[in-house]
């Protein structure tokens, strides 16, 4: 797929256009990069070290808590929202999946909106493994948010940072005026009672101020909550602690000490914050 993404994408080092040859990918001015032979490409320059990149354990985890459907709904009203934005006679609709992980809700919403294509990065080599085969419209590309992205200025119609950092300049420089940028974010009392009995991280209660100020330029246009029951395993409780941040803060041999002590069924809260942002220059 990265054939049909390439003209949107450009060199990290110069930003000239990026072309896909024979050798891989590489620009005008000859910087080359190589091109994996799960069918992504890194775009990291030598001095992005992705030190803080989901492990291969925090990937398969994700994967597998995510195939068995807990986060469907979340998927679907993400699928819906993105719908709903993109008028329906824009031809060849962008979406950027910027954080994209392991592509799951890139496939969703390339599900939902069939001319669209998909664009998905992360920092983790591990997660764009998986995203480069999400979907047969996706193309997959590693990259760090954080830094100016290999992203051609004004091609996305839409922007999706779902649990993901975000860079406001950059999500602004490449979408196309009239786009919107999606951002989901974990509410207050996602993951109760685990975080309470577990000792997991929480979201802080400056967490919606952070968002704001980390996209300034940005307004709020709409905003809607999902939040929805589940029923999880001592297993599903494995992978949905393993998966997130905890992962990186606890210790995994105590948490697993304690799910086992939990009965074979778990209930749970998953509770987010979609909100869909328009960009200043593009508001009335």
């Amino acid at each position: 797929m990265l054939a049909d993404i390439v003209e949107h994408l450009r060199c990290p080092v110069c930003h000239d256009g990026l072309r896909l040859g024979a050798e891989g990918v590489r620009c005008g001015r000859g910087h080359a990069f190589d091109v994996a032979r799960q069918g992504y490409v890194s775009l990291l320059t030598g001095s992005q070290a992705p030190g803080t990149a989901d492990s291969p354990a925090m990937v398969a985890a994700r994967a597998d808590f995510l195939a068995a459907g807990h986060y469907a709904p979340l998927a679907r009203a993400l699928a819906e929202t993105v719908g709903t934005v993109i008028p329906p006679t824009t031809e060849r609709p962008v979406v950027v999946d910027a954080g994209a992980g392991t592509g799951y809700y890139t496939a969703a919403v390339l599900d939902a909106v069939p001319t669209a294509t998909g664009l998905a990065f992360d920092i983790s080599k591990h997660a764009v493994k998986r995203a480069a085969r999400a979907h047969e419209r996706v193309g997959a590309f590693v990259a760090d948010v954080w830094k100016p992205l290999p992203v051609a200025d004004a091609v996305a119609d839409v922007v999706m940072n779902v649990f993901a950092p975000r860079n406001g300049a950059e999500f602004a420089r490449i979408m196309r005026p009239g786009g919107h940028l999606i951002v989901v974010t974990p509410a207050g009392d996602h993951l109760s009672p685990l975080v309470r009995e577990l000792g997991l991280l929480s979201v802080d209660e400056a967490k919606e101020h952070r968002v704001a100020e980390s996209l300034r330029g940005f307004a709020e246009t709409d905003r809607r909550e999902v939040r929805f029951e589940m029923e999880l395993t001592r297993e599903d409780v494995a992978l949905v602690v393993g998966m997130g941040p905890s992962a990186w803060h606890k210790d995994h041999d105590h948490l697993t000490h304690q799910i086992r002590k939990f009965p074979e069924w778990r209930p749970a809260i998953a509770s987010f914050r979609l909100s869909v942002f328009a960009h200043s220059r593009a508001i009335p």
